[in-house]
């Protein structure tokens, strides 16, 4: 069977199709697009009407790519940006009715749990404990499990969008911009990471989403993102500092040049550096491995599991 996901993010809308396949499935296409749907929210609690706008068209390409690819099932998940938006309701109606298809709303736990089944997919070897952070554009999921099993997970309103807005301009990093946001950053982990974890024993830490999957395909100096290379990578603090004074040193429109950022992504990326290098230090890693599987293909798992079906993901081996 050909099924699909549409992962709708403050940030981006990330598409996955795939064939189910025995132990698991394939990949027939994949894609994101960055829509920003939570442009201005941070400020005024309610999505936009030009980012729904732009994000309403995305999903109805998504969803008609889909069906014209024979997905018998597209399942649409929304994350932060449409769980606490004041206009929640008008926005999930717009997109039901230009996809004809529901929009489910996740919960952060929701989605913490997730998450977790997508890396997971993509690093069966994760053994013992080990903490896992996502950092979204409106939220920031961190999860403790012990292999398959989810100890705790903790949703933190904590994204990259509204960081880049009050933080970030067209200009090069300045001290005291970076200082006011490493500031603000620190005052939304401190209450969190790790006391409301609870992490006790962790001997690995794993990354997941665009920031770190950016910062491991710059570390690894691609031209082109290249996901079979970027899973697993590890990632030091020290690399991703010395990827901080590079990417601090230039214009946003320098930076927004570099291989492997996609479009929407320059302005957001020192942000979740910032974000980044606090939870290793609240942690206690000086290194972390990347995860190129998150959300998308945690929903794919899960509609395995829910009809009988290996959770074990199978990556086609053509681009």
């Amino acid at each position: 069977m050909r099924l699909a996901t549409i992962d709708l993010g403050t940030n981006s809308v990330r598409l996955l199709i795939a064939d189910t396949a025995p132990g698991g499935w394939r990949v027939v296409e994949e894609a994101q697009r960055v829509t920003r749907l939570g442009e201005g929210q941070a400020a005024t609690g309610t999505l936009g009407p030009v980012p729904m706008a732009r994000t309403e068209a995305t999903v109805a390409d998504y969803v008609r790519r889909a069906e014209a690819l024979g997905a018998m099932r597209v399942r649409i998940t929304g994350t932060s940006a449409v769980r606490e938006a004041a206009n929640r309701t008008e926005f999930v109606a717009r997109v039901e009715s230009v996809t004809g298809m529901t929009l489910e709303v996740l919960s952060g736990e929701d989605e913490a749990r997730l998450i977790l089944r997508g890396a997971r997919s993509g690093l069966p070897d994760l053994r013992g404990r080990f903490v896992l952070f996502d950092i979204g554009g409106g939220s920031t999921e961190f999860v403790v499990a012990d292999g398959d099993h989810l100890e705790r997970a903790l949703s933190l309103r904590l994204g990259v969008v509204g960081l880049a807005e009050r933080h970030v301009d067209a200009g090069r990093v300045v001290p005291e911009r970076w200082a006011a946001m490493r500031t603000e950053v620190a005052a939304a982990l401190e209450p969190a990471v790790p006391g409301a974890l609870g992490v006790v024993n962790a001997t690995r830490l794993v990354g997941t989403a665009g920031t770190v999957t950016t910062l491991a395909a710059l570390d690894l100096g691609l031209a082109t993102y290249d996901a079979s290379r970027v899973q697993g990578h590890v990632l030091r603090r020290g690399a991703i500092e010395r990827l901080l004074t590079r990417l601090g040193g230039l214009t946003l429109a320098a930076r927004a040049a570099l291989p492997c950022l996609e479009p929407g992504r320059a302005d957001v990326l020192i942000p979740g550096i910032a974000i980044c290098l606090a939870a290793m230090e609240r942690l206690g890693f000086d290194a972390l491995t990347v995860s190129d599987r998150s959300l998308r293909e945690g929903i794919l798992c899960d509609i395995l599991g829910a009809r009988g079906a290996a959770p074990d993901s199978l990556r086609d081996p053509q681009p």
